[in-house]
């Protein structure tokens, strides 16, 4: 650790009560936090890298007059992310005379919980609904329930009690945040003198011309942008990082800007609010949406952030290469832009220098003739890294292929746009004969490697048919997709 660099005391609203917390080290988790310095033992530990949701907790921000509420995984959020902010713990639900709260309650009449072990995690998502459902009168169905529960795990229930217990919580005595006392506590927090930002071990700037000189002055920090998995370094690999500068607080790169020919997502927009931004514009994109994670890690993640970090099985830049989304890099220096796949050299290495930050990701707005699907492989369907993930992108005019854009993930050492596979498609007619040469070169243009996911005969195999089924369902066909599937309720 850099001696020359303090811890900034870290301050944040919990229980109605704001609290402070001296020498917090810059690579501690706010589940670490919770659990060793505050004694709150009903957030778990499960698996320690967001999958599980046993570590789930509420924070709250102040958007626009009110609060907003996003349930988070604690074991891999930072604890210094949440400086000025409010946070719930399952310690936090019940009234002082034990009457419990309806995201408990409901959990008690439904039977919801066996051992128990995820029950706090679930809770707390289920805070996290009432809070940004019934409390403002919309009703939870089933569909909902089962989208933001996604990010919970159970192995005990089946889940069914629990889709119940959501559904109860409405039924129940109203139980209301005091966001008025909430918002004067938040505001003063906001108003407390943070020092020299820029000399602390944590350092998370609030505009874009202190991030860009704190990067300038400190390009060895570790940059994050929600962590989750950065996150995974500390809990799973042990690291420690003596200087963190983190961007999430850059309101300029927390803005999604509209324009005539593009959308520009800042970097530090939410992966939740990122797609929700795409799918306005392309509504085919909501179930992939849901699919990227579960809600609590989409809730911390962010665009920029899976982006710069430039995994292969990422499953955001497909589908961006397939949209002819660009990066903008900026640095003190200035800034510059290139298209997504372009910024990737090798397997996690990128064109950024160590001045530079990833700072807007502009997508193209769909052209009227577009014809865009995303499909992901994984062995679970909820809440599961891909195997294979294939963005196909067409404009068709009068039965022939005007543009194509293919990007893949999980193929390649990074992200990769299919340029062969296009240039078998472009200019050709949208016919069967087209398509199955188009799935030969796609399926020889990547050598990709075998590992616990699926062996790279399998990815390759997969990448054709994923492309056949693009083919089939422009056709018509529309059950041949876990999409397209809907399990009926059954009445007890």
């Amino acid at each position: 650790m850099d001696m020359q660099s303090p811890h900034k005391t870290i301050q944040f609203v919990k229980g109605g009560q704001v609290v402070s917390l001296a020498n917090v080290p810059p690579s501690r988790t706010l589940l670490e936090v919770l659990r060793e310095d505050l004694a709150c033992t009903g957030t778990k530990e499960g698996c320690g890298e967001g999958d599980c949701g046993a570590c789930t907790v509420v924070v709250g921000e102040a958007e626009g007059g009110k609060i907003h509420y996003r349930a988070v995984n604690s074991c891999i959020k930072l604890a210094h992310s949440i400086d000025g902010m409010a946070l719930w713990t399952v310690e936090d639900l019940a009234a002082q005379d034990g009457t419990l709260h309806p995201a408990q309650q409901s959990m008690v009449d439904c039977h919801g919980s066996q051992c128990g072990f995820c029950t706090p995690g679930f809770v707390m998502s289920l805070f996290g609904m009432y809070q940004n459902h019934v409390a403002c009168g919309e009703p939870i169905t089933r569909e909902l329930a089962q989208q933001e529960l996604s990010g919970n795990l159970c192995r005990c229930t089946g889940y069914r009690p629990i889709f119940d217990a959501a559904q109860q919580m409405a039924a129940l005595p109203t139980v209301a945040v005091d966001e008025t006392d909430l918002l004067s506590k938040l505001e003063l927090l906001a108003h407390t003198s943070k020092g020299l930002e820029a000399n602390l071990a944590y350092n998370s700037p609030s505009t874009l011309a202190s991030l860009l000189q704190a990067r300038a002055a400190h390009p060895d920090a570790q940059l994050v942008a929600g962590c989750t998995d950065v996150g995974l370094w500390v809990t799973k690999m042990h690291m420690q990082f003596g200087k963190v500068l983190d961007i999430t607080q850059v309101q300029e790169l927390r803005r999604i800007e509209d324009y005539p020919q593009h959308i520009a997502i800042g970097a530090a927009v939410t992966l939740s609010d990122a797609f929700a931004a795409l799918a306005k514009e392309r509504p085919q994109l909501k179930t992939f949406a849901a699919r990227f994670a579960g809600l609590p890690v989409r809730n911390s993640g962010t665009l920029g952030g899976n982006v710069a970090n430039g995994s292969p099985i990422g499953d955001s830049m497909p589908l961006l290469i397939a949209l002819g989304a660009n990066v903008v890099l900026m640095s003190v220096r200035g800034h510059r832009e290139m298209p997504l796949e372009a910024l990737y050299t090798g397997y996690r290495k990128n064109v950024m220098a160590k001045d530079e930050v990833l700072a807007w990701i502009k997508v193209p707005k769909p052209a009227p003739s577009e014809m865009l699907k995303v499909y992901k492989i994984s062995k679970r369907y909820d809440d599961d890294i891909s195997a294979v993930c294939l963005a196909v992108n067409l404009q068709i005019d009068e039965g022939v292929v005007r543009r194509a854009s293919l990007g893949a993930g999980g193929v390649a050492a990074t992200p990769v746009r299919a340029s062969q596979s296009e240039s078998a498609l472009l200019n050709k007619p949208w016919a069967l004969q087209t398509v199955q040469q188009a799935i030969s070169t796609l399926r020889a243009e990547f050598s990709p490697i075998s590992d616990m996911r699926a062996s790279g005969a399998y990815r390759r195999e997969v990448l054709g048919n994923l492309l056949q089924r693009f083919w089939l369902e422009s056709q018509g066909l529309q059950q041949i997709n876990l999409e397209s599937f809907v399990l009926e309720e059954v009445a007890p």
